[in-house]
């Protein structure tokens, strides 16, 4: 888990450490990398409020939403580089233990039954999974897909990432995306949820508002000088 204390600053007298404190511990981001829990992090800073994901920024990428068709509810993030996408989701846990253990087990059985492979491997956080999954390409062969299994278990939430497309497996690729998985801050509130209940999403600084029945997956333009942009992709 990627929980961290902050240390008083060394360079001052002793009586002013307690105030600095108090000063410095709401402008400086926790030792470390995350995932991090809103607690540790509770300023947006660069990142998009997505709800229950606040996602870092990072130029040149775009963040698509999965929709639920019949509902209309966003279910996922995609952070797209390049050719290779990181999907995020957040669900909730419970308090005296995590998910991944066991929701590994299962995502393996799972894949072993379409008739894909995976085995475990040691990443930068944890154990994760890298499966190879059946697929057929645009001329009608048989090939691979490959994807990464990656989980992240905090304080009654867990984090689920999976890195898949073209450039997974380029090390640099797979270490911006990363680098992203690891800036993440999860807000997961404090009202009761079973266990796996997926935490909400929303359109950037807009809780509630329904997505637009035209727009079959929003886009947020990261690459723009002016911001994130919303448009729809049909």
């Amino acid at each position: 888990m990627s929980w961290f204390r902050r240390k008083a600053r060394t360079d001052r007298p002793a009586e002013d450490a307690v105030e600095t404190l108090e000063t410095e511990e709401s402008l400086e981001e926790p030792e470390g990398t995350g995932p991090w829990d809103v607690e540790e992090v509770p300023d947006l800073g660069q990142r998009v409020d997505l709800g229950s994901l606040r996602v870092p920024v990072r130029r040149g990428m775009q963040i698509t939403m999965e929709l639920e068709r019949k509902s209309r509810r966003i279910v996922a993030v995609n952070v797209v580089l390049g050719r290779t996408t990181l999907q995020l989701q957040a669900f909730a846990a419970p308090r005296s233990a995590g998910l991944w253990d066991e929701l590994r087990a299962e995502l393996s059985a799972s894949i072993t039954k379409q008739a894909g492979s995976v085995e475990e491997q040691e990443g930068p956080f944890g154990t994760e999974l890298l499966a190879r999954l059946p697929a057929r390409t645009p001329d009608g062969r048989t090939a691979t897909r490959a994807a990464r299994f990656i989980g992240v278990d905090g304080p009654r939430w867990f984090l689920r990432g999976v890195l898949s497309g073209e450039q997974a497996s380029d090390p640099a690729v797979a270490a911006e995306l990363e680098a992203v998985l690891a800036d993440v801050v999860v807000v997961r509130g404090h009202e009761a949820r079973a266990p796996r209940d997926l935490l909400g999403l929303h359109l950037p600084g807009k809780p509630g508002q329904e997505v637009p029945t035209g727009a079959a997956r929003p886009t947020i333009d990261l690459a723009s000088p002016r911001g994130p942009e919303i448009t729809e992709v049909r």
